[in-house]
């Protein structure tokens, strides 16, 4: 079996629900004829047809709104926005409508949506290609916020979002589309929402961070590891609704916790993370809860966007800092 990147696994679980679910289309910008700007659906039109993969025009209104309708008809959309940074046109329909209506109709109708968009920085990319802005997706009830990390957890993920009965926003981390390869079956069996993965058991602090952030993140825990310290690396995955108990389990065994995202840190979702570890695992904690984020700042061009992006360093510091603070010392 072939590796594939993540964004050939985005491609794949596409291409599995196209070919299993006749009430599945796929449209967006570019993604028919030329296959998006990442080739995330290269090959699809091809194989599908125009009117299963549709081009559209450059209207992320249209894009958002469209969807809706599509969902309340029978349909499953999923609905391609360039990048992340182009979706704010399109946000009346996504926290209006879509995240509505299954309130709105009291039950009767859902709105089975999917909201695809590559998010983050890294790629050396100009203004409005970098934004990480998930809490504000997170926020607003009736939408799930999914962020796939690997391409494994991208194909059952996607296949979960669109099979899902209600809107779901799924974020690619974009710096990470082709940084490494898996055997991934194409199988079509999904991989469960709202529940965090572990990918590294640790017993002296736990280390929470999703999508690109995961591969510092990782790197931190080894370089730790070299200095006797385990951590313990929790991928959310899904980050609306968030599995709190799995923290709180992996919080049971090392009382100390860093979150990291490159996010700006003001209001970013790791102030909700340690926001609700203070309400339900408070008394598990021997230290407080750090963050490391970007900075409240818009996300710099590329000879700068390094030093924005929180680094390996940063987060064995941060890891540092909560291991040496006394044991039982909440002043």
């Amino acid at each position: 079996m072939a590796e594939i990147t993540l964004v050939e696994a985005v491609t794949q679980a596409l291409a599995h629900e196209l070919q299993a679910d006749p009430t599945v289309l796929v449209y967006g910008q570019d993604i028919g004829v030329n296959g998006g700007v990442f080739r995330a659906t290269d090959g699809l039109q091809q194989r599908f047809g125009a009117k299963r993969v549709l081009d559209t025009p450059l209207a992320e209104n249209m894009i958002g709104g469209i969807a809706v309708g599509m969902a309340a008809m029978g349909l499953r959309p999923v609905a391609e926005f360039q990048f992340m940074g182009f979706i704010y046109p399109g946000l009346d329909h996504i926290l209006s409508h879509a995240a509505r209506f299954r309130n709105r109709t009291r039950g009767r109708l859902s709105c089975p949506i999917v909201y695809r968009a590559p998010y983050g920085g890294g790629i050396h990319a100009p203004e409005h290609h970098s934004e990480s802005t998930e809490a504000m997706f997170a926020h607003i009830p009736g939408l799930r916020v999914v962020v796939p990390s690997s391409p494994a957890r991208a194909y059952g993920l996607l296949l979960a979002a669109i099979r899902d009965p209600d809107p779901v926003v799924f974020l690619e981390p974009k710096r990470i589309y082709r940084a490494v390869r898996q055997e991934v079956p194409d199988s079509g069996e999904a991989l469960p929402l709202d529940r965090c993965f572990i990918l590294r058991e640790g017993t002296d602090v736990t280390l929470i961070a999703w999508g690109a952030s995961l591969k510092e993140t990782l790197q931190a825990a080894d370089k730790l590891a070299e200095e006797g310290i385990e951590a313990e690396v929790i991928d959310p995955a899904t980050l609306k609704p968030l599995d709190i108990h799995a923290i709180i389990d992996s919080l049971e065994k090392t009382h100390r916790c860093v979150v990291v995202h490159e996010a700006a840190r003001f209001c970013g979702l790791g102030a909700e993370v340690v926001a609700q570890i203070n309400d339900y695992a408070f008394d598990l904690l021997e230290a407080p809860v750090q963050r490391v984020t970007g900075y409240d700042t818009v996300m710099p061009y590329y000879r700068l966007e390094n030093s924005y992006l929180p680094g390996v360093g940063q987060i064995v510091s941060a890891v540092q800092e909560t291991l040496d603070y006394p044991a039982g010392d909440r002043r």
